[in-house]
């Protein structure tokens, strides 16, 4: 095994990830990944006293976490295309004159993006925590859920597709890589 990594130029061969299914990550060894992904939320439109408490509570949050865990904020690629056409949508169905102002001016920003180079993203996270035991982690993904909605966050188990992309995000700096069909000639 050693000398399969000393001479492999793939990074995945490196990696000790035998398999991603049901939200966890199965490692060589027997561990499991697994971990919540939480919405972000802008806490700079609340009121001063609101955005305190908020830090408070996440403060405390944190240190109640008696386990090893890894926080990690993922960029993933925006289709601004498809949120124009939902802004257009919302702006078509808009009754009110207010409305239709503030969701015009939020299409003229989009497509101030859609026409420079500037890629646009959503800025994702993570938290993500490792163990032997199933229970152990599914207990710990949802006193985290449920502490975080007491603090006013929404979070939920990572999916498959969340783990596959954090692995990707960290591979490839967040290109993604379409693989077709290889043909060879031999």
């Amino acid at each position: 095994m050693l000398k399969k990594l000393s001479n492999s130029k793939y990074s995945e061969d490196w990696l000790p990830v035998k398999s991603i299914q049901n939200g966890m990550i199965l490692l060589e060894g027997d561990y499991y990944v697994t971990g919540i992904k939480i919405e972000p939320k802008n806490i700079f439109i609340l009121d001063y006293q609101t955005q305190n408490n908020i830090i408070f509570n996440l403060r405390n949050f944190y240190n109640i976490i008696d386990h090893e865990f890894w926080l990690i904020v993922a960029d993933r690629p925006v289709d601004i295309n498809l949120y124009l056409s939902q802004l257009q949508l919302q702006y078509n169905d808009a009754t009110n004159q207010a409305s239709r102002k503030i969701i015009s001016e939020d299409i003229a920003k989009a497509e101030l993006f859609s026409n420079t180079q500037v890629n646009a993203v959503d800025t994702e996270y993570f938290i993500l925590f490792r163990n032997k035991k199933t229970e152990v982690l599914q207990k710990r993904v949802h006193t985290m859920i449920s502490t975080l909605a007491g603090v006013g966050l929404i979070s939920r188990q990572v999916s498959d597709e969340d783990l596959k992309f954090l692995l990707q995000n960290f591979l490839n700096g967040g290109v993604k890589n379409e693989y077709g069909t290889v043909m060879s000639n031999v």
